[in-house]
């Protein structure tokens, strides 16, 4: 069946509460035609329900993350992993750091807000804020750990008196324990939000806890270890935690956007009051037209509503109005497996009202987590001979180097491939690159291109780049020009326009970092995305090879290993955010310094790509007449890939490639020694230097930022490689 054209754009800016369910609708009804992206400094968000519980130490930091990469993928959504920061609303396009802006027909912000105190002198250097939640969180597991290791005395200082603070200090005291000096600063009235009956309970909670209650003497410095009131009198801490402001993003002041003291002020279809093609929600919005304090009931109940409207405002439905409740309960820990309940000023106070809490909180994580999966296509009834034992592993084709052909049937169709005839082809296939004369020096030129395992075109051009003048580096040549294949999905010419533009923005900017030009290419429309790059580099002196290698020389290896696993759990769903995350990171990262290091002194040198570790280096090993031996735990790993392979995860390609390993390593059985066979993505550099200048070279790696490791040696005899 033929996929629908693509015609608008849906750009949700920031991984709220709000947003994270939206994502979550979206992919069980998505809206045909509409390409979705998400953009988020973060592939997590912290809930901000389960925080106190974290810092009691009732939930692990895993337990309060929202996934918005699972959730990415489930609703077929583009996740952009950078900072939004502005929007051009008269071109329609929202600004990210780090990369060009993002198109978008209509677009929703729901950013969170900030703790920060600005104007509190010495709060930015020595004070942490309860939002960002995610990094609290971070913040707050470090100095709970130093304190548990003695490293740090347990004396807190929570700058606001408010909900948010009282909870915070209560399980400060209770994760703390007897090291704990914990002291509440508030200038006005401790959880003026509640009845009388809550405020009396939780100040009692305070008391009981031991921790102090500073009232009438607002914060005025900061300083470190110490704050100071406005009274004169000073608070001992070691950890400071600003609770008191509720403070937005300062670039929403120069979209044009209505606002509210920095707030994005919406109408009660949540558009906002300046314009109808920008939606506004949870802590960010304030619905004038029904003002509320700032909790996260609001943004829970308002994503209905906001997936309803966003679907009509792409396709020209009717609207519905949110309408807030006038009041909602509140369940606030309490300290002590308790909670204290507020509503309508009636408090409660008791153990199961904590455990009613924890079950409403594990089933908001539960409704994010637990993604239910899409239906798939029937099989024929009947098909040929070999389908049904193709399909019987169900593993989807993975994208990037896992996609790609394994080594003994790439090898069996270029055996028939003529030598080269021209006296000026010094080197065709076999290689990394093909070699020709280029006046006094060589020229060599590869091309490669993939099958895109992002949605984001300009994720996947850097990646695709940095990929395919990996066999430039490799040869120790200088990039000199690209050539682009770019093949999109179906989508309407203006998306088209959007698409093609980030993908030559990207790719310009790695050639540019390269010292090399972007000089055209070739388009096509096709069924998926896919990219590609013809690489040219220039070389003055012999390129380096894989047939140069000698007995002693040590293996240097410049990345991590992992791409494949993580990119194939991904694509089901299975691989936790930040793993990808940092996959992502690491295909991104261009080695052209790691090549230039490596050039002066490397004997023999490849990129590891589809084939894995193993397999590349069984390319030095052929061609250079030597075995190795493989030291497994010094091979550098992605965070996460061993874990996902223990899991039963792996790459479409990676059965080819153990089998072309067959009978020519000897490993240890199991899922470790496996990923030496994954199929890697814009790999690492592998490079047999010299023993007595490895170690120099690594250092020399490392200070230019490459996670490089020595992983092994070379030896005399026939090509086999042992790992140990």
């Amino acid at each position: 069946m033929q996929a629908l054209t693509l015609t608008r754009d849906l750009v949700l800016i920031g991984g709220g509460h709000t947003h994270a369910l939206v994502l979550r609708m979206w992919g069980m009804n998505p809206l045909p035609g509409v390409r979705l992206t998400l953009i988020s400094p973060t592939p997590t968000a912290a809930y901000s329900g389960m925080l106190p519980g974290h810092v009691a130490g009732v939930y692990p930091r895993a337990a309060l993350e929202l996934d918005l990469m699972k959730l990415a993928r489930h609703a077929g959504a583009r996740l952009i992993l950078a900072r939004a920061t502005g929007i051009d609303r008269a071109a329609r396009m929202v600004l990210v750091e780090g990369r060009g802006a993002v198109a978008y027909d209509v677009a929703s912000i729901d950013i969170g807000i900030s703790s920060e105190m600005p104007a509190l002198p010495g709060f930015g250097e020595h004070a942490v804020p309860v939002k960002p939640l995610d990094d609290f969180a971070d913040r707050w597991q470090e100095f709970a750990q130093d304190v548990a290791a003695g490293r740090s005395r347990g004396r807190v200082a929570v700058i606001g008196g408010g909900v948010a603070g009282v909870e915070l200090a209560l399980a400060t005291c209770e994760r703390l324990g007897a090291a704990a000096e914990v002291s509440v600063i508030e200038a006005g009235v401790p959880l003026a939000l509640l009845g009388r009956g809550a405020r009396h309970r939780l100040c009692a909670q305070i008391e009981a806890a031991g921790a102090k209650m500073l009232r009438g003497a607002g914060a005025v410095r900061v300083e470190p270890g110490a704050v100071h009131l406005a009274d004169g009198r000073v608070v001992a801490a070691d950890f400071i935690i600003g609770s008191a402001a509720t403070r937005p993003q300062g670039w929403l002041a120069d979209t044009g956007l209505a606002l509210e003291k920095g707030f994005v002020q919406i109408g009660p279809t949540l558009q906002t009051l300046t314009d109808p093609l920008i939606f506004a929600a949870g802590d960010i919005a304030h619905m004038g037209f029904a003002p509320r304090p700032k909790a996260g009931v609001y943004a829970v109940r308002q994503a209905p509503v906001l997936l309803h409207n966003l679907r009509a405002a792409l396709s020209g439905g009717q609207m519905r109005a949110y309408a807030p409740q006038r009041d909602y309960l509140k369940l606030v820990f309490a300290g002590g497996g308790t909670a204290v309940a507020d509503k309508w000023h009636l408090p409660l106070h008791g153990r199961w009202l904590w455990r009613w809490k924890q079950r409403i909180d594990l089933k908001f994580m539960a409704k994010v987590h637990d993604l239910p999966p899409m239906p798939t296509a029937a099989l024929p009834a009947t098909m040929a001979d070999g389908v049904r034992e193709a399909l019987a592993g169900g593993k989807p084709l993975c994208g990037g180097c896992g996609g790609k052909m394994g080594g003994q049937a790439l090898r069996a169709a270029l055996a028939a491939l003529p030598a080269p005839h021209r006296a000026d082809v010094l080197a065709g296939a076999g290689d990394d690159a093909a070699v020709l004369r280029h006046g006094a020096g060589v020229q060599v030129i590869t091309t490669d291109h993939m099958r895109a395992f992002t949605p984001d075109p300009w994720l996947a051009a850097r990646i695709a780049a940095v990929h395919a003048l990996g066999d430039v580096w490799a040869m120790g040549a200088a990039p000199q020009a690209l050539l682009a294949q770019v093949t999109l999905p179906p989508m309407s010419e203006h998306l088209q326009a959007r698409s093609l533009t980030e993908i030559l923005a990207a790719a310009s900017e790695v050639c540019a970092a390269a010292g090399a030009d972007l000089v055209g290419g070739h388009t096509a429309i096709g069924a998926e995305l896919t990219l590609g790059f013809t690489a040219t580099g220039l070389c003055t002196g012999t390129p380096i090879g894989q047939t140069g290698a000698r007995a002693g020389d040590v293996l240097i290896l410049t990345k991590p290993i992992g791409t494949g696993v993580v990119l194939a759990a991904e694509m089901i769903g299975q691989a936790p955010g930040r793993a990808v995350a940092a996959a992502l990171a690491s295909m991104c990262r261009a080695q052209g310094a790691e090549a230039a290091i490596l050039a002066s002194i490397a004997r023999a040198m490849t990129d590891v790509t589809g084939f894995g570790l193993a397999g590349h280096l069984m390319g030095i090993l052929e061609a250079s007449n030597l075995g190795a031996r493989l030291n497994l735990a010094a091979v550098p790993l992605l965070p996460g890939a061993l874990a996902l392979a223990e899991a039963g995860h792996s790459s479409s390609l990676l059965p080819a490639n153990l089998a072309a390993l067959a009978g020519r390593m000897t490993a240890p059985p199991g899922p470790h020694a496996a990923l030496l066979a994954d199929p890697q993505t814009a790999g690492g550099l592998l490079a047999a230097v010299p023993a007595d200048a490895a170690e120099r070279i690594l250092r020399a790696l490392r200070d230019c930022g490459a996670e490089a490791a020595i992983i092994g040696a070379l030896a005399a005899g026939a090509p086999h490689l042992t790992v140990v």
